[in-house]
């Protein structure tokens, strides 16, 4: 009998003030500010990231490719999934743990990401946490 008088308390006190249209919710919902996304932390230096190159594969998606350098072969690098926006397009080299039971030729390990659907993306960005590793222009397939 308890348990039943404070289900329906709760039931009837989670009613109370909301508005019948929901739009003042909507409203403050797509007026709030945004926070500014900090960039990801960067596992490379400098100098172990190299030969970022785009080109377009025979379908015209955009391909990406790089080399980026593990000392630890018990690590790979890869990259991660791109960010689309308008027409360019934004990736990041990671790490992640070697599954496959070999190590890259001197720890350089060859990275390369394809993304779909991206007839109308003309430049690429590679970029680890704030640095730009490469600002890349692919040329409309003809």
């Amino acid at each position: 009998m308890r348990r039943t008088f404070l289900l329906v308390s709760a039931l009837a006190l989670a009613g109370c003030g909301q508005s019948g249209d929901g739009a003042s919710a909507n409203e403050a919902a797509a007026n709030a500010v945004q926070p500014k996304k900090k960039p990801a932390y960067c596992f490379f230096k400098d100098a172990e990231t190299k030969a970022w190159a785009a080109s377009r594969d025979k379908d015209g998606n955009i391909v990406v490719k790089g080399k980026a350098y593990r000392s630890d072969p018990r690590y790979k690098a890869g990259l991660n999934p791109p960010t689309v926006t308008g027409t360019s397009a934004e990736l990041s080299p990671t790490i992640s743990q070697n599954d496959t039971g070999y190590a890259a030729p001197e720890n350089w390990w060859d990275v390369s990401a394809t993304i779909a659907n991206s007839a109308g993306i003309d430049t690429v960005k590679v970029s680890c946490g704030a640095k730009t590793l490469a600002d890349l222009k692919v040329p409309q397939k003809g």
